[in-house]
């Protein structure tokens, strides 16, 4: 499952990137993911049809001119339990005006697809050991929500004022 990525509508697609941990020997290509160090030290020519990738511990703001341009930007998830990419994802979309595809890479599992979702992510690598059915199914496990996040910017109680509906 490694070299297929679930998109936020549930289909899968192949893994075209290439994530680069380390960039010192390493010649930049179309597809290439890179870290955010080496992604600020490149030239524009250099930057074209290259992405990014963020840390746990990485400052989005330092993309913020760069959000019109960037087609890809993945998030790290080094652990599970670390959330820090869940703020990182809502800053990007919300702050930065990132509209490009976001991926959550690293440790990630079934149980924050619906999550990570909600917050922007468009794109999944999943672990290595998570099932494809398991994750699809995940990203549907509630029909509504009543908290505001990037994908749904109206909390429910709006939401059915605007309908009509009595509260």
């Amino acid at each position: 499952m490694s070299s297929m990525i679930l998109r936020a509508d549930g289909t899968w697609t192949a893994d075209t990137a290439r994530l680069v941990r380390e960039t010192a020997a390493h010649t930049l290509a179309e597809g290439d993911v890179v870290p955010l160090a080496t992604y600020l030290g490149l030239t524009p020519a250099q930057r074209e049809g290259v992405g990014v990738w963020l840390a746990a511990d990485s400052e989005p703001g330092q993309l913020a001119e760069f959000t019109s341009a960037v087609a890809l930007i993945a998030v790290d998830f080094p652990v599970f339990r670390d959330g820090r990419g869940f703020s990182t994802a809502t800053l990007l979309r919300t702050r930065y005006g990132f509209r490009g595809d976001l991926r959550a890479i690293g440790d990630v599992l079934v149980d924050q697809l619906f999550y990570l979702r909600r917050v922007g992510f468009t794109s999944f690598a999943l672990r290595a050991d998570q099932h494809a059915e398991t994750a699809v199914a995940a990203l549907r496990t509630f029909t509504d929500v009543y908290q505001s996040s990037v994908d749904q910017p109206l909390p429910y109680f709006r939401r059915r004022a605007a309908s009509g509906a009595r509260l």
